[in-house]
């Protein structure tokens, strides 16, 4: 199992580019993922890496050797699943990626239940707003909010998701309520941007008489952070446009009301997003069925509940 290790670290030392990310995304320290890789050059006979005190090259065998390593930990992922689905004994961990309102709300509430039920299968979430590397990140399955861009991914469509543009009561009764899209940008609305490092541009997409068109927005408060969006609109600094099932809550209990309803924002959808390589793991197809009713039932209660009266 030390070969297999090896094979691992080396594997996640060329995706990541740094022996200390490989190092914590498998849970040991620098020194024993450098202690690995050595270990490997030395069976090889060769070097993998060009290390300096400032980075990290694979040499030309390194890269040679990359294709065959993958080759050989996806045929042991094979067989393990195999192995797995014949005993119905999954075991394992999988890395699990997700928006942050999804991840809090959807997913996190039921982990522990789906770990109760299959104890030998350990689970890690990592949840942020920023797009994500399925492979670079070592992630096994991604939601998704939107259109995924990558068309090499497997998905799986979990549900339609209605969205809506909201704000406190006391910003409207500030700074007036929008009817449409074209009021946002005519009387200069706070618009609560979430924006990504690198992204120039921000845009909100809006269904108006004439079709869909994109209004750019601007305001004064922008986060990669959806979560901090909805606490400053719950302040009253301004509008933000947010999926239905994040803000359901609030709009029931009018700490948020609906603005520009006369424009509402295109539905989006949430799917999960694997690797081919990946959809025969039991283990991976357990815990996306598991979810996957658990989400669609939360989903349907708040975007066929009182909150969607109100839009």
């Amino acid at each position: 199992m030390s070969y297999v290790n090896n094979l691992r670290m080396f594997v996640r030392v060329y995706d990541l580019g740094s022996m200390s990310a490989a190092a914590r995304d498998q849970r040991c320290s620098p020194a024993v993922a450098s202690s690995r890789i050595s270990e490997l050059e030395k069976h090889l006979g060769t070097r993998l890496f060009n290390r300096t005190t400032r980075s990290l090259q694979p040499t030309s065998n390194g890269r040679l050797f990359y294709d065959g390593a993958l080759t050989v930990l996806e045929a042991i992922a094979e067989a393990e699943a195999a192995l797995m689905t014949a005993t119905q004994n999954p075991r394992g961990t999988i890395v699990i990626s997700a928006p942050l309102g999804v991840g809090r709300r959807l997913i996190a509430p039921h982990v522990p239940a789906f770990k109760d039920l299959w104890p030998q299968i350990e689970l890690r979430l990592r949840l942020s707003d920023r797009p994500v590397d399925i492979l670079a990140e070592g992630i096994d399955l991604a939601f998704h909010l939107g259109m995924p861009e990558d068309s090499s991914l497997k998905m799986r469509l979990i549900s339609g998701a209605p969205r809506v543009l909201c704000a406190a009561p006391d910003y409207i009764a500030r700074r007036g309520m929008p009817a449409d899209g074209a009021a946002l940008i005519r009387d200069g609305h706070d618009c609560l941007i979430l924006r990504y490092p690198g992204v120039r541009e921000y845009r909100w997409t809006l269904e108006t008489p004439d079709g869909p068109q994109q209004f750019a927005v601007s305001g004064p408060f922008e986060s990669d952070d959806g979560d901090v969006l909805t606490g400053w609109a719950l302040d009253g600094r301004g509008i933000v446009l947010k999926p239905l099932f994040e803000v359901a809550a609030h709009l029931r209990e009018g700490r948020l009301v609906p603005v520009a309803v006369a424009t509402p924002p295109l539905d989006t959808q949430l799917a999960i997003l694997m690797q081919h390589r990946r959809l025969k793991d039991p283990k991976l197809q357990l815990f996306a069925d598991y979810i996957v009713t658990h989400i669609r039932e939360a989903i349907r209660r708040e975007t066929d509940g009182p909150a969607a009266a109100l839009l």
